[in-house]
């Protein structure tokens, strides 16, 4: 396992680590879960992710319990929760980034993690009821207390990321040092593209998800849907258009034979290809078994097969 720079910032995380979103609740237990995690923990994995709102809750209850039972020194690992969404209904609760609702949601979620502080917090998605200068004073002051130690945002646009940074600036306030965006070989633009003039001006680190497209980039989609996968949870019926994208589909059985010809799982060649740039911090994986950790771990031996030939290959067959 490598270990990169969050951006500018002095943290390093390992570029890959592991997150909740979708499995814990759902298709983790207690027992399922710290299996995974340490799966994960040993073989070099220093980040785990989660949200509020995953499992409205019951995700970072579960991953609390199993640090809890566990026992790892605290130095040893980070951890992030993302807040907006909420996960009750009234109206300063759920689609909000205002200064109430993220001064209660962080004592939520450490009561929940059982933690006296997370690492990393993320602004879920933006709000464009709440004016920008709150979020930031809110999230800095969340940061100053130490209830967290870096703030960053989620799914955010490179003006958007941008103006809360010169915010902050501006005010000498604590900075948004990281973005936590969708990035896999069929959903590339943001990070390659948008986001480019933010690494070399603000030095953004990104955590990145879904690098295998919930599972499009297994292959596992190609000839049909198997039951207990992510497109047949209840919940997840807004997923499964795009995974069942019969464009996606026809890009990952072109992605199948390159894998093949290297001798690698399917799932592996894409993750790999998503540590290959340089502006990946992390790639957060995910997994319901712990047999899925271990394969989805040996990505770290593909990169190096990944030639400028191999890549250029992969990028002929994700062609439009």
């Amino acid at each position: 396992m490598q270990y990169r720079r969050l951006g500018r910032a002095g943290l390093k995380v390992s570029e890959l680590s592991f997150g909740s979103w979708v499995t814990y609740g759902k298709q983790l237990n207690d027992d399922l879960a710290r299996e995974c995690m340490t799966a994960a923990y040993e073989a070099g994995v220093n980040f785990f992710d989660n949200a509020e709102v995953y499992a409205r809750g019951q995700s970072e209850t579960i991953m609390g319990s199993v640090l809890k039972k566990v026992g790892w020194r605290r130095s040893s690992y980070a951890v992030s929760t993302k807040f907006f969404w909420g996960i009750n209904k009234g109206v300063n609760e759920q689609n909000t980034l205002n200064r109430k609702y993220l001064m209660q949601a962080i004592d939520g979620s450490l009561a929940r993690l059982q933690l006296d502080f997370v690492d990393l917090i993320f602004c879920h998605r933006p709000d464009p009821e709440t004016p920008v200068e709150e979020t930031v004073w809110a999230m800095h002051d969340i940061v100053r207390s130490g209830k967290a130690l870096y703030w960053g945002t989620s799914e955010w646009s490179a003006d958007e990321i941008r103006t809360a940074w010169e915010i902050a600036d501006k005010h000498h306030l604590h900075k948004p040092v990281m973005e936590q965006p969708q990035y896999h070989l069929l959903h590339r633009n943001r990070v390659e593209q948008e986001y480019a003039p933010l690494y070399r001006d603000l030095g953004l680190g990104t955590t990145t998800w879904s690098p295998l497209a919930s599972g499009l980039l297994t292959g596992k989609y190609n000839d049909a849907v198997p039951e207990g996968s992510r497109a047949t949870l209840a919940g997840m019926e807004w997923l499964r258009s795009s995974i069942l994208d019969p464009r996606g589909i026809e890009k990952a059985r072109k992605l199948a034979k390159i894998a093949s010809d290297l001798g690698v799982p399917m799932a592996q060649l894409a993750i790999a290809w998503c540590l290959k740039n340089p502006h990946v911090s992390t790639v957060i994986l995910g997994a319901s078994r712990v047999s899925q950790v271990h394969e989805n771990l040996g990505a770290l031996a593909v990169v190096p097969k990944l030639t400028a030939d191999v890549m250029a290959a992969i990028d002929a067959a994700c062609a439009d």
